[in-house]
């Protein structure tokens, strides 16, 4: 037994997160058509990822960036504490509505790259003569 690897979702969890891949939102369908396949300057982003106990819109691993969704019918409160526990995972969250997406995907787009071109994963190296 590899203790580096992840434990396994639960069963539930993943069942879920099928459905919701099945289910999409016209939002969430048509930002997945900009996002799917590398579309986005090469980032690889996953529809409907878990990330227990939550399940996330899309989520882009190699930036640690989270693309959240919000239609009417989201509670503020209820996303707030979600995005504080996303966000105490060390991954970063960006929100958007529906109706942008609907009628401004590029600047979605835009804004999305922009957050993802500002993370990095590697440590910015010293300046020489600095450090051990």
């Amino acid at each position: 037994m590899s203790y580096c690897s992840k434990p396994p979702l639960p069963t539930v969890t993943l069942g879920r997160a099928r459905r919701l891949r099945h289910n999409l939102t016209d939002a969430e369908r048509k930002l997945w058509n900009r996002l799917r396949n590398g579309q986005l300057c090469g980032l690889k982003f996953r529809r409907q990822h878990p990330v227990p106990p939550y399940i996330v819109d899309f989520y882009c691993e190699a930036k640690r960036l989270v693309v959240e969704l919000d239609g009417s019918q989201h509670n503020e409160d209820v996303d707030r504490v979600r995005t504080r526990f996303l966000e105490q995972q060390g991954l970063t969250v960006l929100r958007f509505r529906d109706n942008d997406v609907l009628l401004q995907v590029d600047a979605v787009l835009v804004a999305i790259l922009m957050m993802a071109e500002s993370l990095t994963l590697t440590p910015t190296p010293l300046p020489e003569g600095e450090g051990l």
